[in-house]
C-alpha cells in the first residue's frame, strides 16, 4: 500500500526559446529577417505556451466543485466487483481520462488480509487507498472509481496515471497467492488494458516496487508475472472473440 506523500504537491519549469541569425539592413541592432525570426519565434512560443494552457485548463477544470461527471452510488467500473466505498481522504477526484490519460496498472499486496484492506482504506486517517481489493478467493471489491485518483503508490504522477490493485496476502508467503486470486486479477486487469487501449506488458503492468521513488517491495518474489502476463494475455483473446462473434461456416459469408 503506497501513502500519499507523492500527493503533495507538484512542480513545473517555464521553458524559453530564443533565436538568431544575421541578415540585411541593420537597424538598432536588429537586423528586419533577425526581427521577423524573432518575431515568429514568439508567435510559435505563444501557441505552444497558449496549447500547454488549454492543456492544463482542462485538466483543472475538472477539478473545480460541480464539474464532476455524474456518479451513481455503488456503481462499478468492473462487473462481479462490489462497491465498498474508501474514506474520501484517501484519494482525490478527478475526471480520468479526460483530464489524466491511464496507461499503467500497480500490483500490490496487502501484507495483511482482504478485511484488513478495506478497514484501512475507510480510515481517513491512513492516507492511502487503491482502487480494487482482491481476495484469495477472487472475490473483488472497487474502493475507488476509476476516474479518480487514489493514493496508492506514493508517487504523484503515477497515481495520476494508473489504477492501483491491492491483493489479500504476504509477499513472502508464496501460499497468498492462489489460483482464483491470479485469474480474478488477471480478468481485471484485461478489462482495464480494453478499457483504455494500454497493452498487457511489464511496461505497463508493474508491481509497486517498480514505482520510481517507492520504498516498497511487493508484490514480491513469489508473486509469479509470467503466469499473470499469461492470463492477462488469454483473457484480452478470449474477450477479442467474442466481440467478432463466431466464425463463418464453411459457404456463408461472414459477419459485415
Amino acid at each position: 500500500m503506497g501513502r500519499s506523500g507523492g500527493e503533495q504537491g507538484d512542480g513545473g519549469h517555464t521553458d524559453g526559446a530564443h533565436a538568431d541569425g544575421g541578415g540585411e539592413e541593420p537597424a538598432a541592432g536588429v537586423t528586419r529577417r533577425r526581427a521577423l525570426w524573432i518575431g515568429g519565434g514568439s508567435v510559435v512560443a505563444a501557441g505552444a505556451a497558449a496549447f500547454a494552457a488549454r492543456d492544463e485548463l482542462a485538466r483543472w477544470w475538472w477539478r473545480l466543485p460541480g464539474n464532476d461527471k455524474p456518479r451513481t452510488a455503488g456503481e462499478v467500473d468492473f462487473r462481479g466487483a462490489r462497491w465498498v466505498a474508501a474514506s474520501p481522504a484517501n484519494y482525490r477526484r478527478a475526471d480520468r481520462p479526460a483530464d489524466y490519460p491511464i496507461d499503467r496498472v500497480v500490483i500490490h499486496v496487502v501484507q495483511g488480509s482482504f478485511a484488513t484492506a478495506l478497514r484501512v482504506f475507510q480510515d481517513p486517517d491512513h492516507e492511502a487507498g487503491a482502487h480494487y481489493v482482491v481476495r484469495k478467493d477472487g472475490n473483488l471489491a472497487q474502493m475507488v472509481r476509476e476516474l479518480d485518483v487514489a493514493f496508492h503508490s506514493g508517487n504523484r504522477g503515477y497515481n495520476e496515471r494508473s489504477i492501483g490493485i491491492e491483493h489479500e496476502g504476504f509477499v513472502d508467503r508464496p501460499e497468498s497467492f492462489t489460483a482464483a486470486m491470479y485469474a480474478s486479477s488477471a480478468r481485471l486487469t484485461a478489462a482495464i488494458c480494453r478499457r483504455y487501449g494500454f497493452p498487457a506488458d511489464r511496461e505497463h503492468i508493474i508491481g509497486h516496487v517498480e514505482v520510481p521513488g517507492t520504498d516498497h517491495t511487493d508484490p514480491g518474489p513469489h508473486w509469479d508475472w509470467d503466469r499473470y502476463l499469461r492470463l492477462v494475455r488469454a483473457e484480452l483473446r478470449r474477450a477479442a472473440r467474442a466481440t467478432e462473434g463466431p466464425p463463418a461456416r464453411k459457404g456463408q459469408p461472414g459477419p459485415g
